[in-house]
């Protein structure tokens, strides 16, 4: 028996059970103690290691959370981006349409803005191989970024376009409302405008408008927007009107019947501003109608349509 030794005894509770001894030697508990360290050690591991797969797992799990709510995101937006594209598209159309019937219109060509960017084309490298999920995922949010700024250059692009064919087009109805395109009266021209020969006579003259023959009292409508600047009657002409239109552009409506407005009065198209009539020299009831363009007399069918 070893000189150095140690009991343990095992006393059970009830009295019945016998009393177990054990004999151990420091050499014994080593053993156990680096047994238990060893185990110790092992379901230490085992515990981390089982812990390091969890937090894997739920790691894992969390990015397949996320990666499906960007997919879903990522359709979203190519969804919006498509619906933006069509969009732009018709508003291409439109635009097209407009500048087609402006140049129609005006007889003058409209182009297109300038610097509008045309995507480049892509040149695939020869290069192959499998592509990482992540790197897929960032590839399609790269070229939806890349698209969303085209379009966008687009959106621009179009805004400019349909800011000029406003700024144009209410340059034209500006334009339009001061020009006399409108025929004053409904009737039949008696006598153009140009050298003719004198009703009262036989001698040749110049006639600085046109004779409009209508019923007696027909109302005259002015034909374009302007302000009144005369009413008067004379010998020659009878009572008459004159309207400036501005842009150097004015009308005069002689051998009227009675005025309707009165000098320094804004007139609009359309609006009735006298009567045909029989005063002045003349052999009927008729409108002389007269346009000058700077203070010279033109013809007025060069504006009527």
């Amino acid at each position: 028996m070893p000189k150095h030794f140690y009991t343990l005894l095992i006393i059970p509770h009830k009295k019945k059970d016998s009393v177990k001894k054990f004999l151990a030697t420091p050499h014994h508990f080593r053993l156990a103690t680096a047994a238990s360290v060893v185990l110790f050690c092992f379901f230490g591991y085992c515990a981390v290691d089982y812990l390091t797969i969890k937090l894997e797992q739920w790691e894992l799990a969390n990015l397949r959370q996320l990666t499906s709510t960007q997919q879903e995101q990522i359709d979203t937006l190519q969804e919006k981006i498509s619906f933006f594209e069509r969009k732009l598209a018709e508003l291409r159309q439109v635009d097209e349409k407009i500048r087609t019937l402006a140049s129609d219109l005006t007889g003058k060509s409209r182009k297109s803005p300038k610097g509008q960017a045309t995507a480049p084309r892509e040149q695939a490298l020869g290069v192959g191989g499998p592509q990482p999920a992540g790197e897929v995922e960032a590839d399609k949010l790269k070229n939806l970024s890349r698209h969303m700024d085209r379009l966008l250059e687009d959106a621009a692009a179009r805004e400019r376009s349909l800011t000029e064919l406003q700024e144009f087009l209410r340059a034209q109805r500006s334009i339009a409302a001061v020009t006399p395109s409108v025929w004053p009266v409904t009737g039949w021209v008696t006598s153009e405008f140009g050298p003719r020969t004198n009703p009262f006579g036989s001698r040749r003259e110049f006639h600085s408008g046109i004779d409009i023959a209508t019923k007696l009292g027909a109302p005259i409508q002015a034909p374009a927007d302007g302000i009144v600047t005369n009413v008067e009657k004379r010998p020659d002409l009878g009572l008459l009107i004159q309207i400036e239109h501005g842009r150097g552009i004015s009308t005069l409506y002689a051998h009227l019947f009675r005025s309707a407005v009165s000098k320094g009065q804004a007139v609009k198209r359309g609006e009735v501003i006298g009567y045909v009539g029989n005063s002045g020299r003349s052999t009927g009831a008729h409108l002389h109608y007269s346009v000058s363009l700077n203070g010279v007399y033109v013809n007025p069918r060069k504006y009527l349509r």
